[in-house]
Formats: structure tokens, C-alpha cells, sequence
């Protein structure tokens, strides 16, 4: 009987992250106008590895040829994507990049989308419910958990409320929920 081998970090398929969406067209030569989900990232003029998930949920490879800012937008040549009907045939089409080709962190610092899921605590162990997403306001971030009823709070990323965030293990102990509906 044949014997199974140890799965590696290396056999895992690579986790791809939403970080930008197509919003329209923009001239006549297929570049299209990108909504950037983190206002300020660089990472797609590192040119990474592209994964485009369609409208119609079908994921492709795609690639940047070209990337631009022009007036408060992001603008972007998508190998291919050569006219403005294959432009506007991408609105709401999805770019993912692999998570590992994200830069790295400085001590303290996590990306959003490494705490999504983790396990939201009060000091005492008890488990308040799990991270669904970051949220940003004006005035703050906030951590969106779902409770185990299926309600959500929204918790401020402040240290009033927030103890500490560990993504590597994907917990996030809280201070205080008291006040929070």
C-alpha cells in the first residue's frame, strides 16, 4: 500500500485576495478605471501575480501591462483588453493577488484580510464571536464581528477596545465590548 506524504507549505494552492475592483471603462483603448479596496497601496504597480474573477464568478489570469494614477483614480492596461468593449465587458470584475506577494509588515502592523475569521475574545477567554471584516470611518477603523446569535458589532481598532491582534493566530482580544450594540 502506497504511503501518503506529508502535505508542505509548498503543495498548499496560494490564497489569492480581492484588492481592487474594475469600476468602468476609460477611453476608447481598453484601459479601465480601477477601484483600489486600500486607497495609497503600491502593490499593484509591483505588477504581481493577477488573477481576475469575473462578474459571472469564473477566475482567469490576467496581467497589468500598464498602471497609472490620473486624477484621484487608478488606471490600468490588462493584457488582451485592447477596446472599449472589452473594457466595459470587465465592470465589476474582481483583481486578486496572491496573498504572498503582499510586502512585508512592520512589528505590530496586519494586513485586514489576515484577520478575517479570527476568533474575537474578551481577556477572560470568552468568545465574543468571530472578525468578518475591517470597516473604515472617518474617525476610526473598526472590527466587524458576527456573535454567535448572528448579530454584529462593530469594535473600534483603539486601544480602549482592542488588547492586541495576533493574525498569525488568528485571534483578536478584545478590551471591551461594554457600550458597543
Amino acid at each position: 500500500m502506497p504511503r501518503k506524504r506529508a502535505t508542505t507549505e509548498a503543495d498548499a494552492p496560494r490564497r489569492f485576495v480581492a484588492v481592487a475592483e474594475i469600476a468602468r471603462s476609460h477611453g476608447i483603448q481598453g484601459e479601465v478605471r480601477l477601484k483600489v479596496y486600500h486607497e495609497g497601496s503600491e502593490l499593484l504597480g509591483h505588477r504581481p501575480t493577477l488573477k481576475l474573477r469575473l462578474p459571472d464568478g469564473v477566475e482567469r489570469a490576467a496581467d497589468i501591462t500598464s498602471i497609472r494614477s490620473a486624477n484621484k483614480a487608478v488606471l490600468a492596461r490588462l493584457a488582451g483588453v485592447t477596446d472599449r468593449d472589452a473594457a466595459d465587458a470587465l465592470r465589476g470584475a474582481i483583481l486578486l493577488v496572491p496573498r504572498d506577494e503582499f510586502p512585508p509588515l512592520d512589528e505590530g502592523e496586519f494586513y485586514a484580510c489576515d484577520i478575517e475569521g479570527a476568533r474575537a475574545e474578551l481577556g477572560s477567554g470568552e468568545v465574543v464571536g468571530r472578525v468578518l471584516a475591517l470597516a473604515s470611518y472617518p474617525t476610526c477603523e473598526v472590527l466587524v464581528v458576527e456573535r454567535a446569535d448572528g448579530t454584529k458589532i462593530e469594535v473600534p481598532l483603539l486601544d480602549d477596545f482592542v488588547a492586541s491582534v495576533e493574525a498569525d493566530a488568528g485571534v483578536v482580544r478584545l478590551v471591551t465590548i461594554d457600550g458597543l450594540t
